[in-house]
């Protein structure tokens, strides 16, 4: 049975990548003579044009994180994996690759700018203004939160601290040797992993702790100093590189896991459902897989970091239709190692109540690669997800950056860091996040819903694509629409605070929905003229 699941996963992605990411390029189209961005506009600190296997693995690298691993554990373990395995798989292919790969062109026609300028130009400069300030919100809450997140791995597994930080001066020695002393990339890439693989290998006998008591507010701030660092400092010496090298972290895991799939051939013991009946799983389910299947994260990194470093166009369906791709095959094989890592879903339970999610992937994901790794199995899953977390923290700082300057007009890029490092490190250091947090999710999924439509007004002159991008778009505005309303009735009596957050979310959600109708209307009266 789970060879079978794995090979239709497979055939799904092949057709995907073979034929429906085609057809986006046509539908966008994609054309080699216009200028990018990064080529006509090059500024050497962040618009930079990349070598696309590069600038794949940090787009990868950025998209990943944790949160594709995360979300299936989580939601296998409240409705079951069926559910789950087919949204993964569908979702990602033909949902969340053409969001992520729409969100890239959109950037790439106006100029490398982000989705909160996009809306200005699409729908109104209120709906910029509105828009601009919830991802401007958003980033610095995901900054805080995956900074206070890694900071707590690093003083619960000293062991990890050595090689996930010690891949930044790794980074930046390959940076240099590849974009200015002009490397080739094989020579380059073997001499990072080689060194990475020491550090790797040091670690686990030269664990570092800091700071006793005080070591998780310590480590907040150094990450918090590093995000400052790595948003200011130039693309190409830094953050391309480091995903790039980070990137090989994962595609090890993947390739190690999915071997350990077909050596193995572990059984499947928990049962395709989970819950009341089998469609109780609309519509949080969709939220909490998120980045598995389709995330408005992913957007910004498009029109954030990426759309700044993309050569060509044609490098667009390489870098994120198929990074989409593959983070759809890693929260599979996420989904793959709890639905055979575990005997039923009271002992999934009882792991995820006493370790999190993290801990059952690292479970499964150990028992899964046994044959290959034997007992470093479990320890590697860790520090892979580890290194993710922190490439995600770099790269929400410099997207949030972006923000910051498009929303405010600051070109300081020292004084528009700050005013994204600053409160994300008071936001870490209190706690406080803890409060908003829940509602993330949520806020996450309708950052998609709002690229979708401006996606489909984007694409409303043309024949192809539009009917498509606004059909999605309905259907994750339903869902969303419907899951703020259900955890604004969870919080009336429970959390005044997260009721005001699932109420204000819900109507922001409407308004851009009447902006986007209002301007389809409008270019349809045109058009008829």
């Amino acid at each position: 049975m789970i060879l079978g699941l794995v090979l239709v996963a497979f055939v799904i992605f092949g057709i995907g990548m073979g034929i429906y990411s085609r057809w986006l390029e046509r539908v966008f189209g994609v054309d080699d003579d216009r200028l990018t961005p990064a080529v006509k506009e090059s500024d050497g600190v962040d618009r930079v044009p990349a070598r696309w296997p590069v600038l794949f693995g940090h787009h990868f690298a950025s998209i990943a994180g944790a949160a594709p691993i995360i979300g299936p554990v989580l939601a296998i373990s409240i409705w079951g994996w069926a559910p789950v395995y087919w949204w993964v798989v569908l979702g990602s292919t033909f949902v969340g690759g053409f969001h992520d790969f729409g969100a890239l062109m959109m950037s790439l026609r106006f100029g490398g700018m982000s989705v909160g300028y996009i809306a200005e130009r699409l729908l109104s400069r209120r709906a910029r203004l509105i828009f601009s300030v919830f991802l401007y919100l958003a980033l610095v809450l995901v900054v805080a939160v995956f900074g206070s997140v890694t900071a707590k791995t690093f003083v619960q597994g000293p062991e990890i601290v050595l090689p996930s930080l010690g891949l930044i001066p790794i980074a930046i020695l390959v940076g240099y040797v590849l974009n200015l002393r002009k490397w080739n990339l094989l020579v380059s890439t073997v001499l990072g992993l080689g060194l990475l693989s020491v550090l790797l290998a040091l670690g686990q006998y030269l664990p570092i702790s800091i700071g006793g008591k005080d070591a998780l507010g310590l480590w907040i701030i150094l990450l918090m100093a590093y995000s400052f660092l790595a948003s200011i400092t130039p693309v190409h010496l830094l953050l391309q590189p480091r995903d790039y090298l980070s990137s090989y972290l994962l595609f090890f895991g993947l390739i190690v896991g999915y071997i350990g799939v077909f050596v193995s051939r572990p059984s499947v013991h928990l049962a395709q459902y989970h819950g009341r009946h089998p469609f109780d799983f609309w519509p949080m389910l969709f939220v909490i897989v998120a980045c598995g299947a389709i995330s408005g994260f992913h957007s910004l990194i498009s029109s954030g970091t990426t759309v700044r470093q993309i050569a060509k166009e044609s490098h667009a369906r390489l870098v994120a239709y198929n990074a989409m791709v593959a983070e759809g095959a890693l929260a599979l094989l996420s989904t793959l190692a709890i639905i055979t890592g575990f005997a039923s879903y009271q002992e999934l339970g009882a792991v995820l109540k006493s370790g999190g999610p993290i801990t059952a992937f690292s479970m499964g994901f150990g028992k899964l690669t046994t044959p290959i790794l034997g007992p470093w199995g479990r320890v590697f899953g860790i520090i892979m997800l580890n290194a993710f977390v922190l490439t995600t923290l770099d790269t929400a700082t410099r997207i949030a950056r972006y923000v910051v300057e498009e929303l405010t007009g600051i070109r300081n890029r020292y004084v528009s860091s700050a005013l994204v490092v600053l409160p994300a490190l008071g936001l870490a250091l209190s706690g406080h996040w803890k409060a908003v947090w829940p509602l993330f999710g949520s806020a996450n999924q309708l950052i998609a819903v709002m690229v979708l439509m401006l996606i489909g007004v984007f694409l409303s002159a043309r024949l192809q694509g539009r009917s498509f991008a606004l059909l999605t778009s309905s259907g994750m505005a339903i869902t969303i629409l419907f899951a703020l309303y259900l955890k604004s009735v969870e919080y009336w009596e429970s959390d005044y605070l997260l009721w005001g957050i699932a109420l204000a979310l819900f109507f922001l959600a409407v308004y851009m929905i009447v902006e986007t109708i209002t301007r389809l209307r409008r270019n349809k009266i045109s058009a008829g003229r």
